[in-house]
């Protein structure tokens, strides 16, 4: 792929996964010119610092979190919402730092995560047969046959909810609401009566302790603006190229691409070929990139598309996604570690546990088992361990609310629990204290990560 590259030359490719059936071609035309206008929502110099931070993932020095909504809505939009998820992300990372000894790089699915490519380009219910949801940016979820038509104007729309979204996640970010002084105040209302918001407490109270001994000494948020901010990056999957192609400017301190509707994007399982316009696009944007990997790719097929996303090996550049299931991931993950292991490449290694763990509760409902989850992060990082490589991180559909969509947990949400409140658009979510609990075991499993690389040293191995 060593032909001219240009924002728009994914448009001579194979498109999977983006909608062509709009009613007027002409009014989609016009919103994506309009939205060329529109001023970037993030800029190229946060998504170079990103890439610096996952460039210290990939070496080992840090930990990369990354969680948020399976597909943003314009009717849950709301600020306490997001402020929920933002500081379950903040909970998550102390808990992760506190036991694993290394920085953790915040990364939301946030501000952009709207489209999602379905399995079924249509849904039955009854008799009655209408063309898929595909999330709020393309149509709408009401199972009637007018909000199942693509409208450009939902672009316009998740463009100003991706705006108000970044605008109030780094007015959290950096005004203070972040402040590692606050960090008892972060506790979710529902989970601070659950086991996990009793551990979770135990870890304040440990950092509050260390706070104040270093107030003594003469540390404080004034002469250390890093206790009282913290750095917060959004993410989505780039699936609806037409948007991104809009979205895509030329920074003028580099004179490089950059897609600027968000710090990262990730090319989808579905939506990785080769030849395919997504890889076009992909291949051209110098924002730290991801790439989901499920239980059908083989070595050479990783080692391919990251020549052809990251000829020149820069660190951080690529996120290597797994998403085999829990039952898969033992036969198929250490095949690929070796792979990219024997090639020198420098990637992130990372763990999406949701994808390959979905099925079908007798109810009818979407649903996946949080024992599931957790055994697929676990044999993750033991695999990892095992081959060599470092566990870079976790990349979570989650939210902040108080939702029965995942089973179990420790308050055993069962599936007749899933009716109480199933709020999500498309896949089922971990609520925030089955992420916590998540959290705990990750951290655990990092700490006897640490533990062993200190024995290993002292040992002179």
């Amino acid at each position: 792929m060593t032909e001219h590259w240009t924002p728009a030359s994914w448009r001579g490719k194979p498109a999977k996964h983006i909608p062509s059936d709009y009613p007027d071609m002409a009014e989609l035309s016009r919103v994506e010119t309009t939205l060329r206008k529109m001023p970037p929502l993030v800029f190229a110099g946060e998504a170079r610092r990103l890439k610096s931070l996952l460039g210290d993932v990939a070496a080992g020095k840090a930990f990369l979190l990354q969680g948020g909504d399976c597909a943003e809505s314009f009717k849950e939009f709301a600020a306490d919402n997001i402020r929920d998820t933002f500081r379950l992300i903040l909970q998550m990372a102390v808990v992760l730092t506190f036991a694993g000894g290394k920085p953790v790089v915040k990364v939301g699915r946030m501000a952009g995560q709207f489209g999602k490519p379905r399995s079924s380009p249509v849904e039955k219910i009854g008799d009655v047969e209408l063309p898929s949801y595909r999330g709020d940016n393309i149509n709408g979820m009401e199972f009637t046959p007018e909000a199942r038509i693509p409208d450009p104007q939902r672009l316009m729309q998740a463009y100003g909810q991706s705006a108000a979204t970044l605008n109030l996640l780094r007015a959290f970010a950096g005004g203070g609401y972040a402040d590692l002084h606050n960090i008892h105040r972060w506790t979710l209302g529902f989970v601070a009566d659950s086991p996990q918001g009793a551990r979770y407490r135990e870890v304040a109270d440990k950092i509050s302790e260390t706070l104040q001994f270093m107030e003594a000494i003469g540390v404080t948020p004034e002469s250390q603006p890093t206790l009282h901010q913290v750095e917060f990056f959004t993410s989505h999957e780039g699936l609806l190229l037409g948007y991104e192609e809009a979205m895509t400017r030329v920074d003028s301190t580099s004179g490089e691409w950059y897609d600027t509707s968000a710090h990262l994007l990730w090319i989808g399982e579905r939506t990785r070929q080769l030849d395919g316009a997504h890889v076009e696009y992909f291949r051209g944007i110098r924002n730290p990139i991801g790439i989901k990997c499920g239980p059908t790719m083989e070595g050479d097929d990783v080692l391919r598309l990251i020549e052809t996303l990251n000829p020149k090996d820069e660190a951080g550049r690529i996120t290597l996604y797994g998403r085999f299931g829990y039952d898969k991931i033992a036969d198929r993950l250490p095949g690929l570690l070796r792979a990219t292991k024997a090639s020198g490449r420098n990637v992130v290694w990372a763990i999406d546990p949701m994808h390959g763990n979905t099925l079908t509760a007798a109810n009818g409902y979407k649903t996946r088992p949080f024992d599931r989850i957790l055994s697929e992060v676990k044999t993750f990082i033991e695999v990892c361990k095992a081959e060599g490589v470092h566990p870079g991180g976790v990349h979570l559909e989650m939210t902040g609310q108080n939702v029965t969509e995942c089973l179990g947990g420790a308050r055993s949400v069962s599936e007749g629990d899933l009716a109480d409140r199933y709020h999500t658009h498309c896949d089922p979510r971990l609520n925030g204290e089955q992420a916590l609990e998540l959290a705990f075991l990750v951290a655990e499993k990092l700490k006897d990560e640490r533990v062993d690389l200190s024995q290993r040293v002292a040992a002179g191995i």
